[in-house]
């Protein structure tokens, strides 16, 4: 397939070391929220006997399928993974964002993971030896805080509310709905009261997801998105009776067991620092200033996205870390610096109490 995009304008800004400002208490808030991530994954494990990710614990399906890289990009577009035109087999997981296993009435903001295979360059500090680029991605634009210190606030109100009272929690989700109903009426959205329950209870395939944090883009800086294209946009808003606790699951599963899905991967290049900041992560980027382009589509034909093979291979022997890539997509921000850590402790808890290996997988031969 092939598909030409026309330049991004104005000019993208090239990124500068000096562009990220690191404080001097982050490597104490790191400490704190890997401790806090950390009773969130002891709470759960002693509740249910099993180490489960201490935030998106949750998966509604597994896929497998391939990303294609447009050809023709622009030099601005044609950056690190993106750029060569080719083909490269991908895993993908949709989840929810608590730490614990939650009953689908409980409508909280969705995650989508993606793992590319077969990737080929520098490599980030501790992924030398893998041949991955994870993307992690939610369904909002912007992050529900500017920073890891504010961040860690908001874990810890989510962390004593783990394993807690879901009966309340339900009554929570459906008070929090409304109000975000009347927010978006009025043109806005609240990413805490949505964190807190307020997501809408539509169709999971129907989303569009964001990085919400910058990541070094080649010689840029951008963010990313994924968005449904062709029968899988029809699913955007669609409602979902969520009366069956695993409603997300299921409607995920009736729908790949049919069809198949295509989205588009898209970046957003930073032309302004002022309104396109890379350490203030709850800021949205104008779209009007700088729009989200495709740079590569996701296909995935019809399958079991619930498979025994499927989430033994990638829910529970496998992880999800922006810093699992390539130099070139290093990820950017405050956020994202502390990802690095807490993911790898994350990894290191479930690993642990599961016994079971986490690793990072291979791409299949070529053939021919």
């Amino acid at each position: 397939m092939s598909s030409t995009v026309s330049s991004p304008s104005p000019v993208p800004i090239r990124f500068a070391p000096s562009m990220e400002v690191v404080d001097d208490n982050e490597g104490a808030t790191n400490d704190s929220l890997i401790e806090t991530l950390g009773k969130i994954s002891q709470t759960t494990f002693e509740h249910s006997g099993h180490a489960t990710r201490a935030v998106h614990a949750k998966a509604h399906g597994v896929l497998h399928g391939e990303m294609l890289v447009l050809d023709h990009l622009p030099p601005e577009l044609a950056q690190g993974l993106f750029a060569r035109s080719g083909t490269y087999p991908v895993a993908l997981r949709f989840s929810t964002l608590p730490g614990d296993i939650l009953d689908d009435s409980v409508s909280t903001p969705r995650g989508l993971a993606v793992k590319v295979l077969g990737v080929d360059g520098p490599r980030l500090t501790g992924s030398e030896s893998d041949t991955t680029q994870d993307f992690i991605m939610v369904n909002g634009p912007a992050f529900s805080a500017p920073t890891a210190a504010k961040f860690l606030g908001n874990l810890k109100m989510l962390a004593a509310t783990t394993d807690k009272a879901e009966g309340l929690k339900k009554v929570v989700s459906a008070v929090a709905r409304g109000t975000e109903s009347v927010i978006e009426a009025f043109g806005g959205k609240s990413p805490t009261i949505t964190t807190m329950g307020g997501q809408k209870q539509t169709h999971i395939l129907g989303e569009t997801f964001y990085s919400q944090v910058p990541i070094l883009y080649g010689d840029y800086i951008a963010k990313f998105s994924v968005r449904p294209i062709f029968d899988l946009s029809l699913l955007t808003d669609a409602p979902v009776d969520t009366s069956n606790p695993n409603a997300l699951r299921e409607a995920v599963s009736q729908y790949f067991r049919n069809h198949g899905g295509e989205w588009e991967f898209c970046v957003q290049l930073c032309t302004d620092l002022e309104i396109m900041p890379i350490e203030d992560a709850t800021v949205v980027w104008p779209e009007d200033k700088s729009p989200y382009l495709a740079v590569a589509r996701l296909t995935v034909k019809a399958q079991d996205s619930w498979s025994a093979d499927g989430i033994a291979a990638v829910d529970e022997g496998a992880s999800f870390s922006p810093w699992h890539g390539l130099a070139a997509h290093r990820p950017l921000g405050s956020v994202m610096r502390a990802r690095n850590t807490t993911y790898t402790s994350s990894v290191a808890f479930r690993s642990e109490h599961n016994g079971c290996p986490i690793h990072e997988p291979k791409a299949p031969a070529k053939q021919g």
